[in-house]
């Protein structure tokens, strides 16, 4: 327990609270929680199946194999991988817990594991718990928010896992084949195991198409990646994901779910399914509306005379800030003095100085007041 990070989100969630808890108009763009509702149809899935008995039973403890499946022909139908359920496919507890459990399964006392820096702080709750060393990986805008594999190797020859995430939370970067086919090489001539987390898989801008690590040749045999339903289909307190690739991986992460738990609530496997199998207009009339979102916070920006280039893929925006003061200070006086919080880039990792992350999970009217009130502030202590 000594080994475990500040949890960064917690406090942040705290302190904004408190804010509105004094009646003050906050525009909390901070979190990375979605403001839209399940799609109705997963929600009456949901329904009809708590309204089954046999769903109040414990489920198998591997997951419905129904859901396996389900998740096998999500993957064939939107990425042409043709995936085993059975040895293939492992139903998770959200992202988060697989993302943590895969360091405990394969992390020794001492191992060293990469991480994207600036990253999602929980893989560095893994590796902590694993009593493992995390070697970070800096993202940088001049090398458009990809890593430097060869020098990160290099420094770490003897690292067992490398943690990706395209999109990229908080950068919101978005890659092609060429990055995930370097990775592939690399990892398998140093038996590596590559873990790629897609959270926001379904969100890419400007006709982007985020594409799948495992769409790579070789990426199978050498990691996983680990979907969640919460960014796709609004379904973040559901608590429902899976983790595809490689079989041994999908074999020990299985393994361990029957030590640690039982199984998922059946009823929300039922509702998953519906979701992966279902109608998927939804998901794309969501990403139209966060990409309008985002155009109109950017729009609001450049009218205002502050420019910055706006995110490729996710929900969020990379804000890079003023000279002379640090993320912690900008979102602390952004909230205090103007209402708006952000996430201050730090609590990504040492590269994450020097920006703000903000959520796009508001509606446009409020997004856009909240870019004046930003660029007000900035103007404001940019004058003096």
């Amino acid at each position: 327990m000594q080994r475990l990070p500040s949890q960064f989100f917690a406090g942040l969630t705290q302190q904004v609270q408190a804010y509105i808890e004094q009646g003050r108009d906050v525009i909390n763009l901070g979190q990375g929680n979605p403001d839209l509702p399940t799609p109705a149809h997963i929600v009456e899935a949901l329904r009809d199946s708590v309204q089954d008995p046999a769903t109040h039973r414990y489920g198998p403890f591997h997951g419905l194999a129904s859901l396996r499946s389900a998740c096998a022909e999500f993957y064939r139908r939107e990425y042409g991988v043709v995936l085993d359920p059975d040895s293939e496919v492992a139903i998770l507890f959200g992202g988060k817990a697989g993302l943590i459990e895969i360091s405990q399964i394969y992390l020794n006392e001492g191992d060293v594991a990469l991480v994207p820096d600036p990253g999602y702080p929980d893989y560095e709750s893994g590796i902590k718990i694993a009593g493992a060393r995390m070697a970070t990986m800096p993202l940088v805008p001049e090398q458009h928010f990809m890593p430097d594999l060869e020098a990160a190797l290099a420094s770490e020859p003897d690292a067992k896992l490398m943690f990706l995430n395209y999109p990229s939370n908080p950068t919101g970067a978005v890659v092609d084949s060429s990055l995930f086919e370097q990775v592939v090489r690399m990892a398998q001539s140093r038996k590596m195991l590559v873990v790629h987390d897609f959270a926001y898989a379904s969100i890419g801008f400007d006709s982007i198409r985020p594409m799948s690590f495992l769409e790579v040749e070789g990426a199978r045999d050498c990691g996983i990646e680990i979907y969640t339903l919460s960014k796709t289909y609004n379904m973040a307190g559901w608590r429902v994901a899976f983790a595809v690739g490689q079989k041994e991986a999908i074999a020990a992460l299985k393994l361990y779910h029957n030590h640690a738990y039982v199984s998922l609530f059946p009823a929300i496997q039922k509702a998953a399914e519906s979701a992966l199998l279902g109608p998927q207009d939804e998901v794309h009339q969501r990403t139209e509306i966060y990409q309008k979102r985002r155009d109109a916070f950017y729009l609001a920006l450049h009218q205002k005379g502050i420019s910055a280039k706006p995110p490729q893929g996710t929900f969020f925006g990379w804000l890079p800030l003023p000279e002379g003061i640090s993320s912690l200070d900008f979102a602390s006086r952004l909230l205090q003095e103007k209402g708006v919080a952000v996430a201050a880039g730090v609590g990504f990792g040492q590269h994450g100085e020097g920006y703000v992350r903000v959520g796009f999970l508001d509606r446009e009217e409020r997004l856009m007041e909240a870019a004046h009130r930003i660029a007000d502030w900035m103007i404001q202590n940019q004058n003096g």
